[in-house]
């Protein structure tokens, strides 16, 4: 007989003109790894913020058996109190405060007299982090270390709060594949050696495949079925089968590779200091360039200066000491503001969709105008409402995107309709040059293909893009040039016809082995 932990019956979630959860049931064996997958607007997250306290008793019907008692949790540390404890996408880290700081925060370990006990916060940091594999120092400021890092402190908080029940919403989904691998692994060791049982929601099919013991599929609020994968043998294309109700015979959409000889836009020795420590080159003599109707990929690990090179070529969007020149259609141009590279065609979609490139609070309609405002604006910079409204509405029906209404808040969006928000945004700016930055980040399969099509569309009218992805598959699935860049510079470049994964990891790893050397 099976030894569950945690029931949930007959779950039902309603939001203003939108029922997010309608009668989902999930059952999970103690000590064991169980996945939840679905498409973007599934309900997945809002099913783990019922089970956290997130969201209180009182806001959904249903019900909670944890370790055969009902739970009516009004708040997450009533969750934590019974050894519950979410981790969500957005890690919750202060960055100017210690990892030991971090780890306690709302926590404190203090003495009889309400004093915080330092001597003791660190002891238990350290044997926190000992036990998730990170060596650094507890009085490490966050901001001072990677994101991967920073994933295993959240690990190591919920370990100092005795879990027993861990969940985890999207864990890897900013790891590179060496750091998701190895946060995986930890989860099947504290499944055999600490007994912990573990829910994590990833869009990272082959995670899934590789590390769950049962996979559950949520498809627009309900429950579709639950796979038994204990032996590992549930391939990524049953998964997609059971997510969309249907087979995914090619996840990257055919084209047709009209590219013309013209360069849209390029970059000449461009090079950029961080914009804090400026003695600190993060991007050295960068050259490359674009073609008119090309898409073309960025390639590297995490720190490799990606990021920094778009955002700083995006009107010195990131860094000081700038140096170099910028190119489009063929006229050299100087942005100094993000929105001189608005006005002469340059657009980027940032990694960061909820602290940088959208209003979370504001509603579609605004957010989707918000690049280019002058668009539905009056001589007099009066914005007109009504067009506003029926510009966010063809976008989206052409983006497909799920919500009620274009008057929906952006926040209470799912993480695939708000990526949609955010291309809505930049395509109204009508760019000549879109930099897309991670743009498939905790989106799923269906919601991916769909942001591939727009892809497609905008260089078969001609326009060019730019594609950083740190998924390889991603990249040589779409493009038709990749750059591959290492510790600031640019390592390597490959064709379509000749780029693969090993040829590309080959690169980087030769790179990274030169610099050490």
């Amino acid at each position: 007989m099976k030894d569950y932990i945690l029931e949930m019956k007959n779950i039902t979630k309603e939001y203003p003109g939108v029922k997010a959860l309608d009668n989902v049931n999930l059952k999970i064996e103690r000590a064991s790894i169980h996945a939840l997958v679905g498409e973007n607007g599934a309900g997945k997250s809002t099913l783990m913020n019922i089970l956290s306290g997130t969201i209180a008793h009182s806001e959904y019907t249903g019900q909670i058996l944890y370790n055969n008692e009902e739970c009516k949790f009004q708040n997450i540390h009533d969750s934590e109190k019974l050894g519950i404890v979410i981790i969500h996408q957005e890690l919750a880290l202060i960055p100017e405060l210690t990892i030991a700081e971090n780890m306690f925060l709302g926590n404190e370990r203090k003495n009889k007299f309400g004093i915080i006990n330092w001597n003791e916060t660190f002891h238990q940091a350290d044997a926190a982090m000992k036990t998730v594999g990170l060596n650094e120092s507890t009085q490490s400021l966050i901001k001072d270390i990677g994101t991967g890092k920073q994933q295993l402190v959240e690990i190591a908080k919920a370990i100092s709060k005795n879990v027993k029940l861990l969940i985890l919403d999207e864990p890897t989904s900013s790891l590179n594949d060496e750091d998701s691998r190895m946060l995986l692994d930890m989860l099947i060791r504290f499944k055999k050696e600490k007994g912990i049982t573990s829910i994590i929601i990833t869009h990272k099919l082959q995670e899934v495949a590789y590390v769950a013991d049962e996979i559950t599929v949520i498809r627009d609020g309900s429950t579709i079925e639950t796979m038994d994968n204990s032996d590992h043998c549930i391939n990524e294309e049953r998964i997609i089968k059971g997510m969309v109700g249907r087979e995914l015979e090619d996840r990257y959409p055919m084209r047709e590779h009209e590219i013309s000889d013209e360069i849209m836009f390029e970059a000449r020795d461009w090079t950029v200091y961080h914009p804090i420590y400026t003695e600190k080159c993060v991007v050295d003599n960068v050259s490359f360039n674009v073609r008119k109707g090309e898409v073309v990929g960025f390639s590297g690990l995490q720190g490799a200066g990606r990021t920094e090179l778009a955002k700083s070529l995006f009107g010195k969007s990131y860094g000081s000491r700038i140096m170099g020149r910028e190119f489009i259609a063929n006229k050299e141009v100087v942005l100094n503001s993000s929105r001189d590279a608005i006005l002469n065609g340059l657009a980027y979609v940032t990694e960061d969709r909820k602290t940088d490139g959208l209003i979370l609070s504001e509603t579609i309609a605004k957010n989707t105008t918000l690049a280019r405002m002058e668009k539905i604006a009056d001589k007099r910079g009066v914005v007109d409402v009504s067009k506003e409204n029926r510009v966010a509405k063809d976008y989206v029906k052409a983006m497909k995107t799920k919500t009620p209404s274009v008057q929906q808040k952006v926040g209470n969006l799912s993480g695939g309709n708000q990526q949609k928000v955010l291309l809505s945004k930049w395509m109204f700016a009508e760019p000549q040059v879109l930099f897309l930055d991670e743009p498939t980040r905790g989106i799923d399969v269906g919601a991916k293909y769909e942001i591939y099509l727009i892809v497609n569309d905008m260089v078969k009218q001609g326009k060019s893009v730019v594609m950083i992805s740190s998924d390889l598959t991603e990249l040589l699935g779409m493009c038709d040039r990749i750059y591959v860049m290492n510790e600031g510079k640019i390592t390597g470049e490959f064709s379509a016809e000749e780029a693969t994964q090993e040829k590309i990891m080959s690169t980087i790893l030769k790179s990274d082995c030169a610099a050490v050397n």
